[in-house]
């Protein structure tokens, strides 16, 4: 990102070795520039940019209602700082683990606590997608988000490189052609085996709309059940409002779940984010039915680990 500075005779100047360069893809063709910057980053930066003259399209100045083509390329040239809630900058720099990849996708094993895009105090440097961005600087490939998991909440993410294979991907959620199972550690003893959960959530204008989910019971412990749970729908924080619905919340759901229960168990077992994983993901895809997992992170397997010792000592 460019330092922002005035020259001698007052007139502006930057460090170009630091610019950050964007291109259009084919999606956003024929956008204004203000409303293209406006989806990709804060308004006040974007009107940072303007103000002080610091975005140019493939060289050349322009003004905010500058309709952008497919192929130009936008350079920035005043660097975005946004702030996390706690008012520091927090960066992830051990690139992202990528579990399969070819020239239309990538699965990656998203982290817990990463974002995968940003939003009010997340910067885009600390989200899968501009992660993903940074690591694929010298590619022409940007990362488009097909769809998406909590920023708590680890495992399996598919995501784009093109816009092509964006529209496909799409499509197959779209049809449910794509299979997504969670691993999920629940508050209580469920009674029964295995069940579906079929309550409509809250969608766009708070309208509720369909959503069902499908659970059977992997092992139940003193206090917790260990869930496997499969969605038909793809809601907003649809197994931990269906689970907390049904009156087992998923563990150390800060907003669903059970608080005091929550504060106990993170005394007791250590663990500071929800236990939700995606675990496996299937769809067709080259013509074939492919299924790809993602193992459960340390953090869950030692809480696992501590419960089944619990068990065996009863």
């Amino acid at each position: 990102m460019a330092k922002l500075s005035l020259a001698p005779n007052g007139a502006t100047s930057y460090d170009f070795s630091a610019m950050r360069q964007i291109e259009i893809t084919p999606a956003d063709n024929g956008k204004k520039l203000e409303n293209f910057l406006k989806k990709e980053f804060p308004i006040g930066y974007v009107r940072k940019l303007f103000r002080k003259n610091a975005v140019r399209v493939n060289g050349q100045r322009v003004r905010p209602n500058c309709l952008v083509r497919s192929g130009d390329s936008v350079q920035l040239y005043i660097q975005f700082e946004a702030q996390t809630k706690s008012g520091r900058s927090v960066a992830v720099k051990t690139p992202l683990p990528i579990v399969f990849e070819d020239n239309e996708i990538l699965i990656i094993d998203k982290p817990a606590g990463l974002a995968v895009h940003e939003a009010s105090g997340i910067q885009r440097r600390d989200t899968v997608i501009g992660i993903l961005e940074a690591q694929y600087r010298a590619q022409p490939m940007r990362p488009r988000l097909v769809h998406r998991i909590d920023q708590d909440t680890s495992g399996l993410l598919l995501v784009a490189k093109n816009d092509q294979s964006k529209e496909t991907l799409e499509g197959l959620f779209e049809t449910k052609r794509v299979e997504k199972i969670y691993i999920a550690l629940v508050s209580g003893r469920l009674p029964q085996p295995s069940g579906t959960i079929d309550f409509p959530l809250p969608g766009r204008d708070d309208q509720p709309v369909h959503a069902v989910t499908h659970y059977k019971t992997i092992q139940k412990f003193a206090e917790t059940t260990l869930v496997e749970a499969r969605i038909d729908t793809g809601r907003m924080h649809q197994i931990r409002l269906h689970f907390a619905k049904l009156g087992y919340p998923v563990v150390m759901d800060e907003r669903h779940g059970d608080f005091a229960f929550n504060r106990r168990f993170r005394k007791d077992y250590g663990l500071k984010r929800q236990f939700l994983h995606a675990a496996n993901l299937s769809l067709a895809y080259g013509g074939k039915k492919k299924n790809w997992h993602a193992s459960l992170p340390e953090d869950l397997t030692d809480v696992l680990t501590q419960l089944s010792k619990e068990n065996r000592a009863r």
